[in-house]
């Protein structure tokens, strides 16, 4: 601090604040450090995390629940098939089985391959190829 001409720092994240003070009088005495925990709210007005339910509505598709679904685990890319070359890993009126693979999420350049984590019959797909996805978005609709 001395070297930059400081006499005063802070630092504040989520969950931590810092505050340095320098005394610029003769008499150097040491500052006290603060540590200080935030209270921890919830995120204004983003309202709760997304679940199944009700999350990622497909395009023109009635708010119906008739049948399971699977969701996406995370953020990023879906895509139906490893490449364009390949078929598609599941299309409407497949079987999949609980560790059946229905996708690919591309998240971070790194390609997640999906399990259906449930038996069913892919009623529908309700995300086009190459489309963003959120977390809990509903990415199949089984029957």
């Amino acid at each position: 601090m001395k070297k930059s001409d400081l006499s005063e720092f802070a630092v504040e994240e989520e969950n931590f604040k810092l505050k340095i003070k320098r005394d610029t009088g003769k008499e150097a005495q040491p500052q006290i450090v603060t540590y200080a925990p935030t209270p921890q709210a919830p995120p204004p007005a983003s309202g709760p995390a997304p679940t199944p339910a009700d999350s990622g509505p497909s395009a023109g598709a009635p708010d119906e629940d008739n049948g399971a679904y699977i969701t996406s685990p995370m953020v990023g890319t879906f895509y139906t098939a490893l490449s364009p070359e390949n078929p598609p890993y599941v299309k409407s009126g497949d079987a999949v089985t609980n560790d059946s693979i229905v996708c690919i999420i591309e998240a971070m350049k790194i390609m997640n391959e999906i399990q259906a984590e449930q038996s069913g019959t892919i009623a529908e797909v309700l995300v086009e190829n190459g489309q963003p996805v959120e977390y809990g978005q509903r990415l199949f609709r089984l029957s």
